[in-house]
């Protein structure tokens, strides 16, 4: 079989950095435009191409003329003819929206739910664009920060007693009454803060950004890491009920050459750092918090696991 070499597609997003993807593809980036992700694999959104002589053609294009003879006959018949991997390069200057994946029973539901309604591909409220799940893995090539899973509710509920406003105790009240069960628990409190509004919302908010601005800040509070993404946050997304998130969600730092592991239904935000990313073919993504981007509560709390604890950091093996 041919080897090809490819022409792969980079995503501009906003939150991409100017340097790092450039710098690794020996490229000039002469606009100075925010490189966020390389995708390399034959999801319709953003194909590589290969390059065939003089001509350049769609990876989708290629295995679609013989999955058999791309994927072998084994993963064609598994994926329906499909490359089932994307593998990306990933480089975040600034935060990644607070995030989920769903598994592949909610995808395919989903994604024939909202054709059915006819939802267009590219409307702002469309959830799923593709019928596949999504679980990744993130490995870091620089020092990268995350955010991961809900902390352990005993870590909740001192976070927001801490912050000591009355809407803060009440949510803090509500993990207590559940500690019996925890994932009921934590499903309970997430959903009260989700729905908060107006007053209440804005109480909240605005005392966890006090607490970062002062006491937290200072070296030797315990709060130093919880009060600086507070604040930045607040800097770009202010009035954002994401910018709690470093209260319940489990803040990650990966070293180089560190992994960690995202299955569906995982609640997280990668923060800041250069890595590579391997994932299901999909860009199906349910978003809570900390973007402009369409925030569906009802879709992101029927996916969502509740699960609470430390996350799992994965280190190389020679």
């Amino acid at each position: 079989m041919a080897v090809y070499k490819l022409d792969n597609e980079i995503q501009k997003y906003a939150w991409g950095t100017a340097d790092a993807i450039p710098g690794i593809l020996g490229i000039e980036n002469i606009d100075n435009e925010p490189m966020a992700e390389l995708w390399m694999g034959a999801h319709p959104k953003a194909p590589s191409r290969i390059i065939r002589g003089e001509q350049k053609l769609s990876l989708c294009e290629l295995i679609a003329e013989s999955p058999e003879t791309y994927l072998g006959g084994r993963t064609a018949g598994d994926f329906g003819g499909r490359l089932p991997f994307l593998f990306k390069l990933l480089s975040a200057g600034a935060p990644l929206s607070i995030q989920a994946h769903p598994n592949l029973t909610q995808a395919a539901e989903g994604f024939a739910r909202e054709n059915e309604a006819g939802i267009d591909p590219g409307a702002f409220e469309r959830n799923y664009k593709d019928d596949n799940h999504k679980p990744e893995i993130i490995c870091a090539l620089t020092d990268f920060d995350a955010m991961r899973g809900f902390r352990p509710v005993e870590e909740i509920i001192d976070n927001f007693r801490a912050l000591g406003s009355a809407a803060a105790v009440t949510l803090a009240a509500v993990l207590e009454a559940g500690m019996s069960v925890p994932e009921l628990a934590v499903k309970s409190f997430f959903t009260k803060l989700m729905r908060l509004g107006g007053p209440l919302k804005a109480e909240l908010i605005n005392a966890a950004v006090s607490a970062a601005g002062a006491e937290w800040a200072e070296s030797g509070s315990g709060f130093e890491t919880e009060a600086y993404w507070i604040r930045r946050f607040d800097g770009l997304y202010k009035d954002d009920i994401g910018v709690l998130s470093p209260l319940y969600l489990n803040l990650v730092r990966l070293r180089s050459g560190e992994a960690m592991y995202l299955p569906a239904g995982e609640l997280h935000a990668y923060l800041s750092g250069l890595g590579m990313e391997l994932m299901a073919n999909s860009d199906n993504v349910l978003r809570g918090g900390l973007t402009p981007k369409n925030v569906d509560i009802d879709e992101l709390l029927s996916t969502l696991s509740f699960s609470c604890g430390r996350p799992e950091i994965l280190h190389p093996v020679k």
